[in-house]
């Protein structure tokens, strides 16, 4: 009998780092290649051989853009990977931001440790020339023995669930990537997947429910409407993709809705306002409701008082505005970018608040303010934390634990086995204890290195 194996090499045990093997009799595959996120952008983890050989793959299916699906594909390629790359156009256009975002971060963290870079602007621009792309619900033969097949996630701008056909044996095993928090304010709802023979699904809230959409909406206005009122700042950390598309979306409502108090709203982020560029340019990948708003003239990315903050200088320059703000700046959970300096200066002030709109990775420096720290260091200095700590789930990218077992359940008859992957420890086994208590499915928290026979 021809064997075909499982190995996950990343995104196991921890929410991060994405990187999956599929071997197959003729030739091996990846689905996504990710940094391991933390309290270091290249911790030690990100900078350690690959556990195979990166020549002998054939191809690299990338889910969607972000940089623990994403992060070290050009150290794949510096190590030797030369085969295909393939995503949706999408997720290649913003891949090109990302990367050359992260490439600098790596650079600079490289070197205030006096250790080498993990990847070069060369490895970049090489792994950005192996890259093709595939539409959606667009079948594409790779070999005689499997084909590839592209669903809408729903997580953000251009991300696909990944359906491999393996046609000698007739199964199909779906890497879910990241799945999306529908209905979502921009994006369409995730496509739906069945008939699946195997599954590696994500797990980062697979043992809790988010906030529902009118509690959510609710939150982020009254905070808002609290924090100017008493002539604060709110300072949002934001990841640069997706969740600052979606702040501004819902303050663009806001303010012309008149429903918060009149104040300068500031977009501190320069990849973010890169990457609403391509969102710009893709609007057909946005829900109905969305493209009828834009079909009817209305700018969701700009209102009154959004002021688009260029430059270092102009970043600094927004302490020095005195009174109530908003300021949105990456990263979202606070491990560099612009929103550490914001947070140096606001954390310790009594009438500031720090709004948390999205998961905030273990060993972070967003996790230890969502865990509410009294003190933390940001970059050497340690700040006595005295702002308002907020916190709203509901603006995940994410599905949350029901959304995860709905997802399952249209494939429930067929499933041989489920991998529970992307996720704390305690996460990814709630959520597997639910497949198998609810489905009746044989659901297992994939474990590191761990080869498993399909």
């Amino acid at each position: 009998m021809k064997e075909y194996s499982l190995v996950g090499c990343g995104g196991v045990g921890g929410p991060t780092g994405a990187n999956f093997l599929l071997k197959t009799p003729k030739l091996s595959v990846l689905v996504d290649c990710g940094l391991i996120q933390g309290s270091h952008f290249a911790m030690q983890e990100n900078e350690t051989s690959f556990p195979y050989n990166p020549k002998e793959i054939s191809f690299l299916f990338v889910t969607h853009a972000h940089m623990d699906h994403i992060g070290r594909i050009p150290k794949l390629v510096k190590d030797g990977f030369s085969g295909v790359i393939y995503s949706t156009i999408e997720t290649r256009e913003l891949a090109v931001y990302m990367l050359e975002d992260a490439e600098k971060l790596i650079a600079r963290e490289a070197s205030e440790s006096h250790r080498e870079s993990i990847y070069g602007r060369e490895d970049v621009f090489h792994a950005l020339s192996l890259w093709k792309t595939l539409p959606y619900q667009t079948s594409l033969d790779l070999s005689d023995i499997i084909s590839v097949y592209l669903k809408d996630a729903g997580h953000i701008l251009g991300s696909a669930i990944i359906e491999i056909n393996l046609k000698e044996i007739g199964k199909k095993i779906v890497f879910t990537g990241d799945l999306g928090n529908s209905p979502t304010p921009l994006l369409r709802d995730t496509e739906i997947v069945d008939s699946a023979d195997y599954m590696v699904i994500e797990s980062v809230y697979g043992d809790r429910n988010h906030e529902p959409k009118d509690v959510r909406d609710a939150k982020l206005h009254s905070v808002l409407v609290e924090s100017l009122n008493r002539g604060g700042t709110v300072v949002i950390p934001a990841f640069s993709l997706e969740r600052t598309q979606v702040i501004l979306y819902e303050i663009n409502e806001l303010v012309e809705k008149k429903k918060i108090p009149r104040a300068p709203i500031f977009l501190d982020s320069p990849l973010a306002i890169k990457v609403t560029s391509v969102y710009r340019a893709h609007t057909e990948n946005f829900n109905e409701k969305v493209r009828d708003i834009i079909s009817g003239g209305d700018d969701i990315f700009d209102f009154p008082g959004l002021e688009v903050v260029r430059n270092p200088m102009e970043s600094e320059a927004i302490h020095s505005r005195v009174g109530a703000k908003i300021i949105i700046a990456g990263s979202g959970m606070s491990v560099g970018g612009r929103v550490l300096s914001h947070e140096l200066f606001y954390l310790s002030d009594p009438n500031a608040t720090i709004l948390l709109v999205g998961y905030q990775v273990p060993g972070s420096l967003g996790r230890r303010i969502e865990e509410h720290a009294l003190n933390v260091s940001i970059n050497g200095q340690n700040i006595s934390v005295r702002a308002h700590i907020e916190k709203i789930s509901g603006f995940s990218s994410h599905k949350d634990s029901n959304g995860l077992v709905d997802f399952v359940s249209h494939s429930a008859k067929t499933l041989k086995k489920v991998f529970v992957a992307m996720g704390e420890n305690k996460s990814a086994t709630f959520l597997a204890q639910r497949l198998c208590d609810e489905l009746d499915v044989d659901a297992i928290v994939q474990e590191k290195g761990r080869e498993y026979k399909l």
